[in-house]
């Protein structure tokens, strides 16, 4: 049995590919070593992923997580030798027999969206990143600098910008009133979020689903779109492939902005192949080969 995780800081996609080759689904909560120890995320498997794995699989003599001979995990924040190593720890206590191979959510995004082709993969989701794909390997990332420093055009940067137009009331007043009913957050509560409390990134991510659902107002249009300039600016055109290949993208953010983000393509003079909203299909399909 093969176990494949799709994680970032807000969810993580899980796929189990038995001996039949049939695929099971599962979901968890984001698992990111930038945020979480070891034992926090060994904690998450065990309160969250191994009930889901062991009822779906009472039936079996033998415990599920003896038989999952490999593990692959793409996620965010595992670049790093010391960060892939945080996340392997954890697995290796749920699952101890299984080889665990851990890589970035970007190498996953781009075997997923760009398979064996050469193209410009990227993230929009809680955070972004992307990279150049040479059908094998990635080549080239532009370095995304988190939630306080860049992640350009995702969740957590539409809701910076949001979240700043509103205490700075640069926005108009109706979409200020409908966002404090909404929300009943005060400044002091934002701040406090942001600068306090864990997970900010997702905190600021957490308002897209308003602001999309205010869509139709102009000031939130180009509001997106000034997001989604600044990601093409400061990532996708200064890869010199960028008017060679084309882009392919995958996140909620990617997903439910696509029609703006497609416009803006255009705009910079880049095309766009796929968006999808997650990669573990495409992730599934890879390992099944």
């Amino acid at each position: 049995m093969i176990l494949i995780a799709d994680s970032g800081s807000t969810k993580t996609d899980w796929r189990l590919i038995d001996e039949q080759k049939k695929i099971h689904q599962f979901a968890t909560q984001g698992l990111n070593p930038y945020f979480q120890t070891s034992k926090q995320i060994s904690e998450i498997l065990k309160s969250e992923l191994i009930p889901q794995l062991d009822s779906s699989f009472s039936h079996l003599t033998s415990h599920i997580s003896y038989l999952i001979s490999h593990i692959f995990f793409y996620g965010a924040g595992c670049k790093a030798d010391s960060k892939k190593e945080i996340v392997k720890t954890a697995l290796n206590e749920s699952f101890p027999k299984s080889i665990i191979e851990i890589n970035t959510d970007l190498l996953g995004a781009a075997r997923a969206l760009c398979g064996t082709n050469p193209g410009i993969a990227a993230i929009l989701g809680t955070g972004s990143n992307t990279c150049y794909y040479d059908g094998s390997s990635i080549i080239e990332n532009r370095a995304s600098l988190g939630y306080a420093l860049g992640d350009e055009g995702s969740g957590a940067h539409i809701g910076k910008t949001f979240v700043q137009a509103y205490l700075n009331k640069e926005m108009p007043a109706d979409l200020a009133t409908r966002f404090y009913e909404r929300f009943k957050l005060s400044t002091d509560d934002i701040l406090d979020a942001i600068y306090k409390q864990p997970m900010p990134n997702r905190f600021l991510a957490s308002f897209s689903k308003f602001i999309y659902q205010n869509i139709k107002e102009q000031y939130v249009i180009d509001l997106i779109v000034g997001c989604f300039e600044q990601f093409f600016d400061k990532h996708i055109c200064k890869y010199s492939q960028h008017k060679e290949v084309k882009l392919s993208c995958t996140g909620s953010v990617a997903f439910y902005y696509s029609n703006i983000l497609r416009a803006v393509a255009t705009n910079k003079g880049v095309a766009i192949e796929t968006i999808v909203e997650t990669p573990i299909a495409g992730l599934t399909l890879y390992h099944l080969r």
